[in-house]
């Protein structure tokens, strides 16, 4: 340090450092609680987002080990238990893997699904219920579901069918109604275990359970309740056609499911839209549709519908001896003089109008019948021979003529 080095006059001349901004206050007491309560507040909302972080992740590779099969996890042979799984309409591959694997018949999502690469069966597996076995490896699965004898609860419905069984005058030939039908459908065999919804269940439960549980259409819904307890009530609800049944369902659930199911098709065949335009209701068309099919041929379809309109129109009453055999679950060449006096709620020879409910499932022809009826001004019509000749006529004298042809063929079981 250099001699002349003078400390005390160095720091004498030295700036005293200057203060920035006002002076610093002291906080107070219950200042210095509440910032601590703030930052012990700041500190649990941190913890708890990271748990919930962590939370979400953990869950997240769990979920994965799940569905994808992340562990080695995986059954082997031909399976346990027998088990009913549904593959709904549209499921991809992964899908039915999911529902397999819920159902728990495989063990994971991605053994089946790489199990059933390049296999066409299963790429176009259609929606139903399959009889599977619990805890199957990934290859006997894929090899059962894809066995066309796995699947159950398929229902076919002709058209014309009523719900109940009819019987043919003068014979033992007996025709199964939409109620057999549905409950032969329900049939599988679980565990050596026979099992069915009886049709007298179905019947029951159609008398019984509300409308709402039913699925009832709101279109439908006057008619339906003005009938009561009566089972024909749901007469025309369900659709002709291919449909599934669950063995597995109530009887309930099972009619609520073809009603809703048959409610969507006559929807997108455009029934309601058609109604409107003819001013007429949804249900009307769909009972004239059920006389169209039982009382003609499909080449005539269209012009008897035009013959039901005309007689509304006159009026003049329809009495057809169909819907004076409808409640008595018979099918008649001709009815007689009592049967066709007997007031029902569808004798169309007792009563005016069209009868309570339709008379049958009518097909989508005849419903296109009943929604497009061909132009004439027809009032009468007759088979006239064994080929199905019909003749149709505005004028009674004719359709007599017609008639004592008929006679003459032979054919008498559809004078009107």
């Amino acid at each position: 340090m250099p001699d002349s080095y003078d400390k005390g006059r160095y720091d004498y001349d030295r700036p005293e450092p200057e203060a920035v901004g006002a002076p610093r206050r002291r906080m107070s007491r219950l200042e210095r609680v509440r910032a601590r309560r703030n930052q012990n507040r700041r500190r649990a909302v941190g913890l708890a987002a990271l748990a919930v972080l962590v939370a979400v992740v953990v869950a997240l590779v769990f979920l994965g080990v799940k569905i994808f099969g992340g562990g080695s996890t995986e059954y082997s042979g031909e399976g346990k238990d027998d088990v009913v799984v549904q593959v709904h309409d549209g499921d991809s591959t992964t899908q039915v893997a999911q529902s397999l694997r819920d159902s728990n018949v495989v063990a994971n999502v991605k053994s089946f699904v790489d199990a059933s690469k390049d296999n066409t069966a299963i790429a176009a597996i259609q929606p139903g219920f399959y009889k599977m076995r619990t805890e199957m490896s990934a290859s006997a699965a894929v090899a059962r579901l894809a066995d066309p004898a796995t699947r159950v609860g398929k229902l076919v419905i002709p058209e014309g069918r009523q719900l109940d069984d009819v019987k043919a005058v003068g014979s033992d030939k007996t025709t199964d109604g939409i109620f057999t039908l549905i409950a032969n459908a329900s049939c599988v065999d679980l565990n050596g275990k026979h099992t069915c919804v009886s049709a007298d269940s179905l019947r029951k439960a159609a008398e019984q359970s509300q409308p709402a549980a039913l699925n009832i259409p709101d279109w439908a819904l006057q008619p339906v309740t003005a009938l009561g307890t009566n089972h024909r009530r749901l007469e025309g609800l369900i659709a002709p056609g291919a449909w599934n049944v669950d063995p597995s369902g109530s009887p309930e659930s099972i009619l609520a499911t073809l009603i809703a199911q048959s409610a969507t098709h006559y929807v997108k065949g455009g029934l309601l839209d058609t109604a409107k335009a003819m001013n007429l209701s949804p249900y009307q068309i769909l009972v004239v549709g059920s006389l169209v099919q039982r009382e003609a041929k499909p080449q005539d379809f269209a012009k008897v519908a035009r013959v039901i309109y005309n007689r509304l129109a006159a009026p003049q009453r329809l009495e057809f001896d169909s819907t004076v055999n409808y409640p008595l679950d018979r099918q008649e060449v001709a009815t007689t003089d009592a049967d066709r006096a007997q007031v029902t709620p569808w004798n169309t020879y007792a009563s005016d109008g069209l009868p309570a409910t339709p008379i049958c499932s009518p097909g989508d022809e005849a419903l296109a019948a009943a929604e497009r009826p061909e132009p004439g001004d027809w009032l009468y019509f007759v088979t006239v021979d064994l080929e199905g000749t019909t003749l149709f006529t505005k004028d009674y004298q004719q359709h007599l003529a017609n008639i004592e042809l008929a006679r003459r063929n032979g054919v008498l079981d559809s004078a009107r």
